[in-house]
């Protein structure tokens, strides 16, 4: 891996958290905390990873570094985000959440407009 990919996943990986942490009224500092934490905060770090796979398409191994977990942790939040696709309102809700970070520029390209 390069040093800038790195980085570009890790920026990908804070908005898709910032992102999750807007939508469900959780701060940003629960999710982010190397440890599982508080069942809202876990949730909320499922969801973000799960949109980070999705949205940016991302290896399951690039997502799991992103936010300094084991790739078996990122397979685990997409399986349990698929299964509560079945629920129209949660699908509903990512369906959102995905197409709001779809829609953010790359962050390469951040830096070439500055």
């Amino acid at each position: 891996m390069t040093q800038s990919r790195d980085l570009e996943d890790r920026a990908r990986a804070l908005l898709a958290l910032q992102t999750v942490a807007y939508a469900l009224g959780v701060p940003a500092g629960e999710i982010d905390q190397p440890t599982r934490g508080a069942a809202r905060a876990s949730l909320a770090r499922q969801v973000a990873i799960y949109l980070t796979h999705v949205a940016f398409e991302m290896s399951l191994q690039r997502c799991a570094s992103a936010f300094g977990r084991d790739r078996s942790t990122a397979a685990y939040a997409c399986h349990r985000n698929e299964d509560r696709r079945d629920e129209a309102e949660f699908d509903a809700f990512l369906d959102d959440l995905e197409v709001c970070l779809r829609a953010a520029p790359p962050p390469a390209q951040l830096l070439e407009r500055a």
